[in-house]
């Protein structure tokens, strides 16, 4: 068997973890509004037309923010589409994703949706066709109490009190050529200064999410960031990072290797805003927002026979394996480990669409698997990161090398008096004894440790299966004189919660 050691101490901080880490998102695309948190007369539709048994599985999730309503669908939105009486609201040609939009849900809709989820609203604003006043009026329309056009207009469609919306998205992927409105950077740049001015103009409570580059590898990154934050910096708070992953060639050791670029990314992002931040000499510190992250390749075949201009057709439905869980349980892992600058990200996306849940219209809905990893960190992951030390056996693949057989992070809560454990173990054919000194924690217990594995690396959660891959309390950690044992079977995720003993 082989051994890892790890070591952790209370004294070795990261940084304390925003609850916001553990975002999703929802965009109008494919069926993720649409038959999936919406579905009038469905059995489970309450008075709204919102499936109940969605919103129970989102609560469960402990989702804290939802970035909405796009993604590529924003850059071409109306918003004043979607308010209003719903007889009066216009089907438009939606071009980013080829479908109809019915406009039956909008921003009125969808904080409604968002307080019976018990979360909160990201908003993002139309940068590709429109620019600053659709934003302020936007604004003005969610967040003013009342007495001006927009926000008695919001009254008049019956919600007297304001939505209270605080954190706002300039615009979404506007690097990209597939971007409706795509902008070089000094475009973007300039635009998103102005509108985030007039914004805060209207609510200067407001935090704003500038874009960043739509991947790493983007021939622009991270030139893209600099240059946007040249003209930004002192109106915006985050800088946007997304990514996914995939395993076409199905080379899984290489497959779950790829959280290390998303280390990279991030890091590489984080030098670029201290960059701008000391050639401005601010004292301001600009944070990261990870709004999209996932694992995404599944449906892509797929998706290239659907139909253009339906409702709601079946887009982006990819079918997760417990493979993916493994990689998302690491990618959960590399945000923890950078709680000191990422402090919101949202899994991408939420329901259907490349999604933790999934539905089928008139049916049910389920968990697929990498909806356990976000489970385990959003419950248990809030408090403080700790900055592990890990001495693990390595292997080299063909994108990377040195890539540690197993990775982890650690999260003290001092209020609860909780150590929490996230672990991955990548090997995929030997099992890892793991020994972690936390002689720091004296006193504590192991009070559970949850396993999720497989043997099979396919596996997947279906409508008629779909407790097929699911965790299980059963994993042998102990502690005994402030040293944590464990062993980690090939492959598998981790979570190993200690707490102190009641004197």
């Amino acid at each position: 068997m082989k051994r890892a050691r790890m070591v952790v101490d209370p004294d070795f901080a990261i940084g304390a973890i925003d609850d916001r880490l553990y975002g999703s998102f929802v965009e109008h695309l494919g069926r993720a509004i649409y038959g999936g948190i919406y579905e009038p007369g469905h059995p489970q539709a309450d008075e709204m037309g919102f499936r109940r048994d969605v919103l129970e599985l989102v609560r469960r999730l402990g989702v804290t923010i939802v970035r909405y309503p796009g993604g590529n669908f924003v850059s071409g939105y109306h918003w004043e589409d979607g308010i209003g009486p719903r007889a009066s609201r216009p089907r438009r040609l939606e071009l980013a994703w080829r479908s109809i939009e019915p406009n039956e849900v909008g921003v009125d809709e969808f904080a409604a949706w968002a307080r019976k989820a018990g979360t909160r609203v990201m908003m993002a604003v139309n940068l590709g066709t429109r620019g600053i006043d659709a934003a302020r009026h936007l604004v003005e329309y969610c967040n003013h109490p009342g007495g001006s056009h927009w926000s008695d207009l919001r009254r008049s469609h019956g919600h007297p009190e304001p939505h209270g919306i605080k954190v706002w998205c300039l615009g979404n992927e506007m690097d990209g050529p597939w971007q409706i409105g795509h902008k070089t950077a000094e475009e973007y740049g300039r635009l998103a200064a102005e509108t985030a001015k007039a914004m805060k103009m209207v609510d200067p409570s407001l935090e704003l999410v500038a874009c960043g580059s739509s991947h790493s590898r983007m021939p622009t990154f991270p030139d893209w960031e600099a240059t946007v934050l040249e003209h930004t910096y002192d109106y915006v708070d985050y800088i946007s990072l997304h990514t996914y992953y995939g395993n076409q060639e199905d080379d899984t050791a290489n497959f779950l290797a790829k959280s290390m670029d998303m280390d990279a990314f991030i890091d590489t992002v984080v030098a670029t805003c201290d960059h701008v931040k000391a050639k401005r000499r601010s004292k301001k510190t600009i944070y990261l927002s990870f709004d999209e992250w996932n694992v995404w390749y599944h449906s892509h075949e797929a998706d290239r026979q659907v139909a253009p201009w339906q409702v709601a057709p079946p887009l982006l439905e990819d079918v997760y394996t417990f493979e993916d869980a493994l990689l998302v349980g690491l990618m959960l892992i590399t945000l923890m480990r950078h709680a000191d600058r990422v402090k919101i990200a949202c899994l991408a996306q939420l329901v259907n669409v490349i999604a933790p849940i999934m539905t089928r219209t008139g049916g049910p809905a389920w968990a697929q698997t990498i909806y356990y990893p976000f489970l385990h960190a959003s419950r248990y992951g809030r408090g403080v990161s700790l900055r592990p030390v890990i001495d693990s056996p390595r292997y080299d693949t063909r994108d990377f090398t040195d890539v540690p057989v197993v990775d982890g992070a650690a999260v003290f809560d001092p209020d609860k008096g909780t150590l929490t454990l996230f672990v991955v173990n990548r090997d995929l054919h030997e099992r890892v004894r793991l020994e972690c000194s936390a002689r720091a924690f004296e006193g504590y217990r192991v009070l559970e440790h949850l396993v999720l594995e497989h043997r099979d690396l396919k596996a997947t959660n279906t409508e008629h299966h779909p407790d097929h891959v699911v965790p299980h309390s059963g994993g042998d950690a102990t502690v005994d004189a402030g040293v944590i044992s464990a062993t980690l079977p090939a492959p598998s995720w981790h979570v190993i919660r200690l707490g102190r003993v009641a004197s």
